[in-house]
């Protein structure tokens, strides 16, 4: 696979197995073309860090990205960016360089950890086990904290907007990056404060509750 965004970001080796408050994160959010891993492109990203449990929001960066192709109209209806408002952004490639910067030495907090890794892959490149290793799910942790099967797993959804008001986290602008990155980043305090109680977990544990549920 061809990265479009030049080499990967520095990993968080050898953090793995401190506790997750020991540890340097950012939470990322993509906004995209369209849904089609394989064709679609990133037109914008959000991205919120998170240092020893607290978020730095006055650190939180967003970016406009010019893409090889227009946005679906189907993506338009959900996040209101059309191709003239992108017109003046910097290419993939440019943009990319911000965000590799952002996530260096970092493990990376999202919401439906399938997505922003498959764009993180065509991006940067690297292999989704790779990616895998150093980003934490917050809706596996969700599912985790509700303790709930498949079938309730269909039946709930399992949207961010929907499971951050059922925590009692604020959402004020959905679908736009930045304050999507910043939800998912207090829905993780939130649920990481839970699976604390009982002995903090690390990062890497944290990482690797995907393969728990699947």
């Amino acid at each position: 696979m061809r990265a479009l965004g030049g080499r990967r970001p520095a990993a968080p080796h050898p953090r793995r197995g401190l506790p997750w408050r020991e540890t340097s994160m950012v939470a990322l959010d993509f906004e995209t073309t369209g849904l089609d891993l394989d064709h679609d492109h990133v037109i914008s990203y959000g991205a919120v860090p998170i240092e020893h449990g607290r978020i730095r929001v006055g650190a939180g960066r967003t970016q406009l990205i010019h893409p090889p192709q227009p946005p679906s109209a189907r993506s338009q209806t959900i996040h209101l960016l059309r191709e003239v408002d992108l017109a003046d952004a910097p290419e993939t490639r440019a943009a990319a360089a911000g965000l590799r910067a952002t996530l260096a030495n970092r493990f990376l907090v999202t919401w439906y950890a399938d997505v922003e890794i498959a764009f993180l892959r065509r991006l940067f490149g690297g292999s989704d086990r790779s990616w895998r290793r150093r980003v934490i799910d917050v809706r596996d942790m969700a599912i985790v904290i509700d303790e709930a099967p498949a079938g309730a797993r269909r039946a709930r959804g399992y949207a961010l907007t929907q499971t951050a008001e059922r925590f009692g986290v604020p959402v004020s602008d959905p679908h736009d990056a930045l304050d999507d990155a910043l939800v998912t980043a207090q829905l993780f305090l939130v649920l990481a404060a839970r699976m604390s109680v009982d002995g903090e977990p690390s990062a890497g544990e944290l990482a690797g509750l995907y393969h728990s549920l699947t």
